[in-house]
């Protein structure tokens, strides 16, 4: 678990120096160079990964149960991984309606992702890493919408076609994990 636990704050540590604003973050990238920032962000991000992968896998092998999920709540974690999938798509397809209406998908989808997967797993493994993403989400969206408000960001509107590709990328990636990529990746197959 403690392998697990220090992967979490080298990963999200990494990817929270935005909380709350730029000026730690341009402070960084004006000590170190652009170059330099980006390498070494990078490099504790793959650690960080790397190290929550391995966590993970041990802290599985000896599970702690905190509780047993009610069954009826593995239909509603597909269900909200559909709309992760489509939020993960709409922070990549330009000038879609969702990010347009939402402005920050990719992190709206850790954030439905980790709720999704906390509600079907009682293990304390999985309450810890899916936990510690669900409350990075959380701060990240609150924090990058008060820097949109802050600098006066203006998104541009969506546009139907470029919508109808974001959902459409997104219920095939999520048909692609229901059925074959998930039990590669993961282990667990969902649907036999």
């Amino acid at each position: 678990m403690a392998l697990l636990i220090f992967g979490l704050l080298v990963f999200l540590g990494t990817h929270a120096l935005r909380f709350g604003g730029d000026a730690r973050r341009d402070a960084l990238i004006a000590r170190l160079g652009a170059g330099r920032f980006k390498g070494l962000y990078s490099a504790l991000s793959a650690i960080g990964l790397v190290l929550i992968v391995l966590g993970f896998g041990m802290a599985r092998e000896m599970p702690v149960l905190l509780w047993v999920p009610p069954a009826g709540m593995r239909h509603l974690t597909f269900l909200l991984m559909l709309v992760s999938m489509v939020l993960l798509a709409a922070a990549y397809v330009p000038r879609n309606a969702i990010r347009a209406r939402l402005h920050h998908p990719m992190v709206l989808s850790v954030k439905v992702w980790a709720l999704a997967h906390l509600i079907c797993n009682g293990t304390l493994a999985h309450v810890v890493l899916f936990g510690a993403f669900l409350l990075w989400s959380v701060v990240l969206f609150r924090s990058s919408r008060r820097r949109d408000a802050l600098q006066e960001v203006q998104y541009a509107p969506g546009e139907t076609v470029p919508t109808l590709i974001t959902v459409g990328v997104g219920v095939f990636v999520w048909l692609v994990l229901l059925g074959w990529l998930h039990g590669i990746l993961i282990g667990v197959r969902l649907i036999a």
